[in-house]
């Protein structure tokens, strides 16, 4: 019994520090409240905007997956379609300071300004703190909230798992078509698709 409890433990230790455990994100459930700094340095709060919907991004500049929809622009024409229609749209980076693909703010807005990208706005978590509250696992990985705050969608941003910006177009757009039916006040047909992309580089617990 205490070989097994300890087995347990460790199990639970190693999911939470990739974090898979702990996820207290759950389509159909409240979507966890947080406040981040954007690369402004201003504080950004989830639960300010209640009353609209919200996608969140996790990002990664450094991805090769990541980079495959920005530089496509299929990244970019998906947020411009989203906050053409008052959606917010927050991307969060929570790549620790000592990855080497982190990027400080003035850099990763630099970066997201080069492929034209219009997120409402940019969000640091190099604690991880969120992300791992989400069990957010790759870049991208893609959530919706809506206006009452519940989380609506969880998984990738579109249905073809590849870093080739050739599979765009013949892929179903999960977010685009998970926006158009939140919008119209329909149920979300794919509510929770199987995200791709990078691991999440976040930083080791203490």
């Amino acid at each position: 019994m205490k070989l097994l409890r300890r087995t347990l433990i460790a199990t639970a230790a190693a999911l939470f520090a990739t974090g898979a455990a702990h996820a207290a994100a759950t389509v159909g459930q409240p979507a966890p409240d947080f406040t981040l700094t954007d690369a402004t340095g201003k504080p950004v709060r989830l639960s300010d905007f209640k009353g609209r919907h919200v996608v969140l991004e996790w990002t990664n500049p450094g991805c090769p997956f990541v980079r495959k929809h920005y530089d496509s622009g299929n990244m970019p024409a998906t947020q411009k379609d989203a906050t053409g229609k008052n959606v917010v749209w927050l991307s969060i980076n929570s790549t620790e300071k000592a990855s080497s693909d982190y990027l400080e703010p003035a850099r990763l807005t630099a970066w997201l300004g080069e492929r034209k990208a219009v997120p409402t706005a940019v969000l640091m978590d190099e604690e991880g703190t969120v992300g791992r509250s989400y069990g957010a696992r790759t870049t991208p990985h893609m959530y919706i909230v809506n206006p009452q705050g519940v989380l609506v969608y969880a998984g990738g941003i579109d249905s073809i798992p590849s870093a080739r910006p050739a599979d765009i177009e013949r892929a179903t757009n999960y977010v685009k078509t998970g926006l158009a039916q939140a919008l119209a006040g329909q149920p979300i047909s794919a509510a929770t698709t199987q995200p791709y992309g990078c691991s999440i580089k976040y930083k080791s617990p203490a």
